[in-house]
């Protein structure tokens, strides 16, 4: 996510280092590598001109603090002009009305569908709400299916009328649906268009019209760059709407989208699209993505995503457990498993400063682990709750059946066991030595 402009903006920052105090020609050099940078992330001319202007102005009116480099201030300033930029404060999806009626629009392939379980799977996981997916796509052979697939895996009911190819009042009916089953969140999966077209246009107005939607998110996926604001734009005047979701943010995307979308339509980016997974849908906070372009990390949303797997009692019978040296593989297995559940890996060692640079080469996927569960699958219920039993015809017999090789095995269990002595020092409260982890 903004790996290439992250790096650009790193190096244009390091043309300051080594001068004693900003300058109008340093901060012009300097000034210049960032608008380039912007401009190679896809960014709108206009807005990378301008957002260089307001950078330099206020840079060059500032008193640097004999505590700070001329560097660390231009980072500061850069920083607070992005989030700026991206709206400065994170703005909540509107949640009022019973039932409170979402309408998903944007153009064919920007992943309306699968935003729109996603979100029924957000509100009900996060927000305790009872949604009902509708499916107003009644043009794409395989939309009606798809809804019904992914209301199945998150367990949201999907309303449908077999025959029926009239959008608005399918709309009607399931609102009317809503109100009598007790379903407190309507989501309205409408249908898109390869391109924008008058008859596309008139339908969503109609729907919107017939329903009266609470919120209407325009969904449009953010490799598309600045086409998407292009896009986003035509749409926002024909339907006013209230927010932006960027999909696919997880790929090969410059980020130009997620920097101009704001400016060009004066709507708030309420959510962005990470992965696949129906879990994976963040809020968007500017100052947070401000960060992670930085390279600062983003330590708020991963203590954020910990506190969603937290589980307290499970939590307390652990404590017990390391505290009478009876922690065991099993409970390691446990701990991957948490671990696991909160994301992808190398995107949540992102999170953490000074990480996302140092991961940017390594091959860490959801995959990460699975050495490690094999082995410990491979391992007789009695073996993982008494590791010390683990001899070398065992550990032969573990390298086999997980498709590993002995040292892998003996790695493992070296590994366990520093972790066993290093959690044991830890609940009772002594000081300890972190052993090195390979």
């Amino acid at each position: 996510m903004f790996e290439n402009l992250s790096e650009r903006l790193e190096q244009s920052f390091k043309m300051l280092k080594g001068q004693g105090r900003i300058t109008e020609i340093n901060v012009a050099e300097t000034l210049k590598e960032v608008r380039r940078a912007l401009l190679d992330a896809d960014v709108n001319f206009k807005i990378a001109k301008q957002f260089t202007e307001e950078v330099k102005e206020e840079a060059l009116g500032q008193e640097i603090l004999t505590s700070l480099k001329p560097s660390d201030m231009m980072v500061k300033i850069v920083h607070d002009h992005l989030t700026k930029l991206m709206g400065g404060e994170n703005e909540a999806i509107n949640l009022k009305g019973n039932p409170t009626v979402i309408l998903i629009a944007g153009l064919q392939g920007s992943g309306k569908t699968t935003f729109s379980g996603k979100l029924a799977f957000h509100l009900k996981t996060k927000q305790g709400k009872q949604p009902l997916l509708v499916a107003g796509d009644v043009y794409r052979p395989a939309a009606i299916e798809q809804l019904k697939v992914v209301g199945e895996q998150i367990q949201v009911p999907v309303y449908t009328e077999e025959g029926n190819m009239n959008p608005v009042k399918i709309a009607k009916a399931a609102v009317k649906e809503a109100k009598q089953k007790g379903y407190n969140t309507v989501i309205v999966d409408t249908a898109g268009r390869l391109a924008i077209d008058e008859e596309m246009m008139k339908e969503i107005a109609a729907i919107k019209d017939a329903v009266t939607p609470h919120e209407i998110l325009f969904v449009v996926d953010s490799m598309t760059g600045q086409d998407a604001v292009n896009t986003a734009k035509e749409f926002n005047e024909r339907l006013d709407f209230d927010g932006v979701v960027l999909t696919k943010l997880d790929g090969d995307t410059r980020g130009g989208a997620a920097l101009s979308i704001r400016s060009v339509v004066d709507k708030p980016i309420k959510f962005v699209g990470t992965g696949e997974k129906m879990d994976a849908l963040d809020a968007f906070h500017p100052k947070r993505m401000a960060d992670r372009i930085l390279g600062m990390g983003d330590i708020v949303s991963l203590v954020e995503k910990a506190q969603e797997q937290y589980d307290q009692e499970a939590a307390r019978k652990l404590q017990k457990k390391i505290a009478k040296n009876q922690f065991d593989f099993t409970d390691f297995m446990s701990q991957i498993q948490q671990i696991k559940k909160m994301g992808n890996i190398k995107d949540l060692a992102g999170m953490i400063p000074g990480m996302g640079k140092a991961m940017k080469n390594l091959d860490m996927d959801d995959d990460a682990f699975k050495g490690i569960e094999a082995i410990i699958n491979s391992m007789t219920p009695d073996e993982r709750s008494n590791p010390a039993q683990l001899n070398g015809s065992r550990r032969k017999r573990i390298a086999d059946g997980s498709g590993t090789t002995v040292p892998e095995v003996n790695r493992l269990v070296k590994q366990f066991d520093e972790t066993k002595k290093m959690m044991k020092m830890m609940t009772a409260g002594k000081k300890m030595r972190i052993p090195k982890m390979r």
